[in-house]
């Protein structure tokens, strides 16, 4: 677990370079790559979202792509196309922008319905499927999507089958003052992000991965509860459509991260807890009258918490 949090430590202080006062949003991130889960990163425009995709990419020496939605982009914009060589006399495939290990869908929901379902398969099953071949995405494969919260003219609502393949959403928000003077001075001669170099190798975050999803141990309770806590969401008065099974998978492995960059390797219920808001929130579809009481997907998550009674927890391994 000491070279979990050593190289999570790493990584971290690496993008602190360039993201200013944002800790606990940083970490989010990370347990979104120690996961192998795509984020939705969602605020206003200029805090930083797309800074952040590309100051992670860098720290991790992985391969970066950046995708600018549009309403006339085309899902072969984003996936690639067939080509026809008059040399040869057959089809080609030119691959697409979304062909690189962490790619940055910036400002997502601007694109038409058409053009985002081009990303279902790549987000859940890491392949594309194009004139009836399929293709492998590279590993790691990592999506970081933007959006405005704010403006809604000429943009489509993400569809809730691309919303749950989300693994978190995070919310950066406005920098404090002290952070905010700290940026200025930074960026007076050029931006920190230029002379940004790699911390580890996506070797190194494949294997990191793999660690945290098979060393650190998650209890029957634990799991009891994160069931509990998820089945809660699909029952609560105040929500149309609660959280899938997917929502369950990815709490638990988001818990498993965070245990890990704790130094533990057991998840305890507190994990559970820190990480329902952000893991669950943009699953839930909230009924038309409880938003008109400004009754969101978060206050809820946190209702559902206080609700569900916490289990006990075993912190050591059954003996067999």
């Amino acid at each position: 677990m000491q070279n979990i949090q050593a190289v999570a430590e790493r990584v971290i202080g690496n993008v602190e370079k360039v993201i200013v006062g944002k800790r606990a949003e940083l970490e989010l991130a990370l347990i979104a790559l120690m996961c192998g889960g795509h984020v939705l990163i969602e605020d206003v425009p200029g805090v930083g979202k797309t800074i952040l995709a590309r100051a992670i990419a860098k720290s991790v020496g992985c391969s970066f792509r950046r995708i600018q939605f549009t309403p006339d982009l085309l899902p072969s914009d984003v996936t690639g196309v067939s080509i026809f060589n008059q040399k040869t006399a057959e089809f080609e495939f030119r691959t697409g922008p979304i062909f690189a290990q962490v790619v940055l869908a910036d400002e997502i929901n601007r694109a038409t319905p058409k053009t985002q379902s081009a990303l279902l398969e790549c987000m859940e099953e890491r392949q594309i499927s194009v004139d009836g071949t399929t293709f492998r995405l590279p590993d790691p494969f990592l999506i970081l999507a933007t959006q405005n919260p704010i403006e809604y003219e000429g943009t489509f609502p993400l569809p809730e089958a691309q919303l749950d393949r989300f693994l978190l959403r995070i919310n950066l928000g406005y920098p404090s003052a002290r952070d905010e003077m700290a940026m200025l001075e930074q960026q007076q001669v050029r931006h920190p992000i230029e002379s940004l170099e790699p911390v580890i190798t996506a070797a190194d975050l494949t294997e990191l991965q793999r660690t945290v999803r098979q060393s650190i141990y998650v209890d029957d309770l634990v799991r009891q509860y994160v069931v509990e806590v998820v089945g809660a969401t699909r029952s609560h008065s105040d929500v149309y459509l609660g959280a899938s099974p997917r929502g369950s998978i990815a709490l638990v492995r988001t818990s498993q991260a965070r245990a890990a960059l704790a130094g533990r390797d057991y998840v305890l219920p507190d994990d559970v807890k820190a990480l329902a808001g952000v893991t669950l929130g943009h699953r839930l579809i909230v009924n038309p009258g409880a938003r008109v009481k400004n009754t969101n997907s978060v206050t809820i998550v946190e209702e559902i918490l206080d609700s569900v009674p916490v289990p006990g927890t075993r912190v050591a391994r059954p003996r067999r």
